[in-house]
C-alpha cells in the first residue's frame, strides 16, 4: 500500500513539471514560435496537438479523454493493489505522470502544448509528458523482456538439476 502512495506522488511530481515546462513554452516560445537549443539537432518550437502521438485521432477530444481517463485509472489502481518490482512500478509510474500531464492539457484546453523538435530526423514535436510515457512503455518492455528471460533460465537450471540428481 505504501508503495502505491509513492508511485502516485512521484507521477504527481511529474505532472507537476510537465505542467510548469508546458506553461513555460507557451509564455515564452508563443510570442516566437521557436527557439533553437542545439543548432540542426533541437529546437524549441511551440506546437498545440488535438490528437495524440503523431496527431492520430485529431479532434477526438471527447475519444481521447475517455479512453486515457479509463487507461489511467486502471493503472491507478494497480499501482496500489499490484505486487510489482521497483523497475516495473517505475514504468507504470512514468506513464502514469505523463499521461496525466497531457490528459490535464486536453481537458482544460482540448490541445496538448508540444514544443521539443527534433531537427536531425523528420519526427513529431512532443513534450516531457510523452517522454515520461515512452520511456515508462520502454521500461516496462524491458522488465517483460528479463523476466521472461530469468524464468526462462531458472526453468533450465531445475530441469538441470532435476536430470542430474
Amino acid at each position: 500500500m505504501i508503495f502505491g502512495f509513492v508511485s502516485v506522488l512521484a507521477a504527481a511530481v511529474l505532472v507537476v513539471i510537465d505542467q510548469l515546462i508546458k506553461h513555460w513554452a507557451t509564455a515564452a516560445l508563443l510570442p516566437v514560435g521557436q527557439m533553437e537549443v542545439l543548432p540542426g539537432i533541437v529546437e524549441l518550437r511551440y506546437c498545440l496537438n488535438d490528437g495524440m502521438a503523431f496527431s492520430m485521432l485529431a479532434g477526438k477530444q471527447g475519444l481521447l479523454i475517455g479512453m486515457t481517463s479509463v487507461m489511467l485509472l486502471a493503472i491507478l489502481v494497480m499501482l496500489f493493489v499490484r505486487k510489482m518490482s521497483v523497475g516495473e512500478r517505475i514504468a507504470w509510474t512514468l506513464v502514469l505522470g505523463g499521461g496525466v500531464g497531457n490528459l490535464i492539457d486536453r481537458v482544460l484546453n482540448g490541445v496538448v502544448v508540444d514544443y521539443i523538435n527534433v531537427l536531425f530526423m523528420h519526427f513529431a514535436i512532443f513534450n516531457f509528458a510523452d517522454i515520461c510515457v515512452c520511456v515508462g512503455v520502454g521500461l516496462l518492455m524491458l522488465v517483460v523482456l528479463l523476466d521472461s528471460f530469468k524464468k526462462e533460465k531458472d526453468t533450465d537450471q531445475k530441469a538441470a538439476d532435476n536430470g542430474t540428481a
